[in-house]
């Protein structure tokens, strides 16, 4: 069984940083940035879903953290190794210095 946790957190701990940053951060690009993070995460647990991918649709800056949640929980679910949730975690830690929070 692969652990999970180290992506989960990784996920939790980028979406805790959105809550708390302040809207002008969220609109430079912090909000932009967790979108394309959570349509690829989406992106990746669809495909190793075997169904066919679907844009993750833009909810608004405030629901970016909640869409990364959702889609690194749902990657967690599905993810097939170790090496694939340590490279998981490099995308979301990547994600998260390029957001600012």
């Amino acid at each position: 069984m692969v652990d999970t946790t180290p992506l989960t957190r990784a996920v939790e701990h980028f979406a805790d940083r959105l809550r708390a940053a302040p809207q002008s951060r969220l609109q430079r690009g912090a909000a932009a940035e967790a979108l394309e993070l959570a349509r690829e995460l989406a992106r990746r647990a669809q495909v190793l879903e075997g169904v066919e991918p679907r844009e993750m649709p833009d909810a608004g800056m405030f629901a970016a953290a909640d869409q990364i949640t959702v889609a690194g929980h749902d990657l967690a679910v599905v993810i097939p190794g170790d090496a694939d949730v340590e490279e998981a975690v490099r995308w979301v830690e990547e994600a998260q210095k390029r957001a600012g929070v």
